[in-house]
């Protein structure tokens, strides 16, 4: 076997010129493997923070009901799965915010932000200025609110419904979620402002969850806690609610998966063909080796290595080129778009080069073994 990989290198020391080719072949194979790899999965992953990392993963709620034993609900959901990452109680009421002759039509959130803040960042999408509310009929607003109604931090402003009794708000703060929707209708605050309005004691509307990993949502975790839980309470998962958001995501990985395929194909097929005309092109070396008692086995392993040490050494280029592209595309391509790759990401790049290139050497090498001293001297 040592006696082989010796050959191995001299064969491919003897065709330096054709031995970088190929080496800048699966470099770039390598490369283009991880620049996609890296990019789709940054993109799925700043897709997936954009739409559900800030929000519930998986909402419990009681049909028609208000969530009266909420204590132990939380606790029997916390201890039912690995994959929860936080759990939290909301209560959430509607009306309308009034300051003046100006008026808007509000929600109005209780969160506890212990825990909450964890889910939906608060803290990092309050302006300037802004504080999170410490006590009852504290509130925070979306931006938009603060033009719409023309306050500042510190003003007072009136909650007002047709089924519960106005009551007085004091602003300390407002918050931007670069989504208009929530800008222009959240009112945040205390669960115990939001259960002195609806006056039906300690009480929420939901139990909302974020897990750690986030796909696990509908095939795993739902029926964990499901199976804890009592059958009056409804579970919704950000699946079951954003199907499209799904499929896109998968046919995106399904993209990446494939073009990464196609290209380690073309590897494969580049290596062998290359490694199949070295046979040809050594034929004579190998009669001679085959002359002097090397065995068919280590004939065969000459290309084994061969194919080996290009793998490596293509490896090793296409990752430094890989990241070479990926911080140029992110230092010149002038967008804000996410990189993702990791450690295992890049060996498994390598491993898979490797054996891409090992393989390929496979067909030389069984033609290598099936050579003749014989067939040597014939076509010589």
């Amino acid at each position: 076997m040592k006696l082989a990989f010796q050959i191995a290198k001299r064969f491919l020391l003897a065709s330096k010129r054709q031995t970088l080719v190929i080496i800048l072949g699966i470099a770039v194979g390598v490369s283009v493997q991880i620049f996609i790899g890296a990019l789709i999965g940054g993109l799925q992953d700043s897709l997936v923070d954009t739409t559900i990392g800030s929000r519930s993963q998986i909402t419990i709620t009681k049909t028609d009901e208000l969530i009266s034993d909420y204590d132990e609900l939380l606790s029997l959901t916390e201890s039912s799965s690995n994959n929860i990452r936080v759990i939290t109680p909301t209560i959430t009421t509607s009306g309308s915010l009034v300051k003046g002759e100006n008026s808007e039509i509000i929600v109005v959130r209780g969160f506890d932000y212990n825990t909450a803040d964890d889910i939906y960042k608060f803290s990092e999408k309050l302006t300037p200025g802004s504080e999170l509310p410490n006590t009852t009929n504290e509130v925070v607003l979306g931006i938009n609110l603060k033009d719409s109604l023309g306050i500042e931090i510190g003003s007072v402003v009136t909650f007002d419904s047709a089924v519960y009794e106005s009551r007085s708000f004091t602003v300390v703060g407002f918050f931007d979620f670069a989504v208009k929707e929530i800008n222009n209708s959240w009112t945040i605050t205390t669960i115990d402002t939001v259960q002195g309005i609806i006056n039906q004691g300690d009480v929420v509307s939901n139990i909302e969850i974020q897990l750690n990993e986030v796909f696990d949502a509908e095939e795993v975790t739902k029926l964990e806690i499901d199976e804890q839980i009592s059958d009056e309470y409804t579970i919704s998962t950000w699946i079951s609610e954003n199907e499209s958001l799904l499929s896109g995501l998968q046919g995106q990985s399904t993209s990446s998966l494939m073009i990464q395929i196609f290209v380690i194909v073309s590897v494969v097929l580049g290596i062998s063909s290359t490694l199949a005309i070295t046979v040809l092109q050594k034929s004579k070396q190998l009669g001679i080796l085959k002359a002097m008692g090397i065995k068919d086995g280590d004939a065969s392993l000459i290309f084994l290595f061969e194919g080996m040490l290009l793998g490596v050494f293509g490896a090793i280029i296409g990752i430094l080129l890989g990241i070479g592209l990926l911080y140029s595309f992110t230092t010149f391509s002038g967008t804000d778009i996410p990189i993702t790759f990791d450690a295992g990401f890049l060996a498994m790049s390598a491993g898979i080069a490797i054996a891409a290139s090992t393989l390929a050497a496979l067909s030389p090498a069984i033609k290598s073994s099936k050579l003749t001293v014989m067939e040597v001297i014939r076509n010589a």
